[in-house]
């Protein structure tokens, strides 16, 4: 799709797959909208019309017949399917191109993909992959044909370490994907599905009340490893892999700056760990991190990782569980989970 919605406009919330070509700059359609509002629609059409005029037009237009050819299939829009995206539309017939709009423009699709949320809700189909911290339900919820992967939706791992390096989407980015991925999901089969089980923040993304109210009734599968299978998955998860990703982002930089990213991560936390233990914990991740810097062994970070996830995530994860109010249908090693979720 083609949006031709001002810059700001676009990065407060769009869709997936568009293109941002805008008719108006920012700046353009803040003077437009003074003179809107000063003057009236015809004295605003008059100073658009003055603004985007020879190369300026020329430039824009050349950008939207390049993408008609592109995507055939294609339409444009702008935010309620008016007279910007009208104007375009004129346009590019003037260039020889008949392109589609979307009636009622972004405000009517963004309707559309919220009450899209709000009707798969109602669907009794949803079952809830849980367990404690470092279990491997991404791995069990990336494993399912049938699931709904909130955490990669929301660029987040989901806990207070859980930041990457790809920006979080806008809440608004969030909740549009969430539905489009709901949509393809289940395209009017009433088939069961799978979500991994998740507070109501994934970072700075907000689950939508309905869903988080259908996950509380929903039944559960529980992934059940041992502490050592969990301290490996969180060592390669939070450790390892994400070293490498540092690598190639900031060079030489890149071991320090994770080093420093998980003890910001820590410190967010501190509060609820109380004073000693937050500076008991973080020593002994200062002294995991030199050890792997001189020796390149991860295995010192289990002193760390051990206690983080007995004594702080699972008390919160069992306190959540207790809350729930649905079945369990099923519980047993992560292997095991991906089998049965698979039948």
């Amino acid at each position: 799709m083609l949006d031709v919605r001002a810059p700001t406009e676009y990065e407060r919330g769009a869709f997936p797959n568009t293109l941002n070509v805008p008719i108006l700059s920012n700046e353009e359609r803040h003077e437009v909208g003074i003179a809107y509002k000063r003057q009236g629609q015809d004295a605003a059409i008059d100073l658009a019309n003055s603004l985007v005029k020879d190369n300026i037009k020329q430039t824009r237009l050349d950008q939207w017949v390049n993408f008609a050819h592109q995507n055939p299939n294609g339409y444009l829009y702008c935010f309620r399917g008016g007279l910007r995206s009208r104007t375009t539309q004129s346009w590019l017939k003037e260039a020889g191109v008949d392109y589609p709009l979307i009636k009622g423009g972004y405000k009517a699709m963004r309707r559309f993909l919220i009450d899209e949320i709000e009707r798969h809700m109602v669907s009794p189909n949803m079952v809830v992959i849980g367990g404690c911290t470092g279990s491997g339900k991404t791995r069990v919820i990336q494993a399912s044909h049938r699931s709904l992967d909130l955490e990669g939706i929301a660029q987040h791992r989901g806990s207070s370490f859980g930041r990457t390096l790809i920006p979080q989407p806008t809440q608004i980015d969030f909740e549009n994907q969430l539905s489009i991925a709901l949509i393809r999901l289940l395209g009017g089969a009433k088939k069961r599905f799978f979500v991994e089980d998740e507070s109501r923040l994934i970072g700075r993304c907000f689950l939508p009340p309905s869903l988080q109210a259908q996950m509380k009734l929903a039944p559960t599968v529980i992934v059940a490893e041992s502490i050592e299978s969990r301290i490996e998955i969180v060592t390669e998860e939070y450790v390892r892999a994400p070293l490498l990703d540092y690598q190639n982002h900031y060079g030489d930089g890149g071991f320090n700056r994770l080093k420093q990213d998980l003890h910001d991560s820590l410190e967010r936390i501190k509060k609820r760990l109380g004073g000693s233990r937050y500076t008991e914990l973080d020593g002994i991740m200062q002294k995991a991190f030199a050890q792997q810097e001189s020796t390149g062994d991860y295995s010192y970070h289990a002193h760390w990782i051990e206690p983080l996830l007995t004594d702080y995530y699972d008390p919160m994860y069992n306190y959540m569980l207790e809350k729930k109010t649905g079945s369990i249908l099923f519980q047993g090693s992560r292997k095991e989970v991906i089998q049965w979720i698979n039948q």
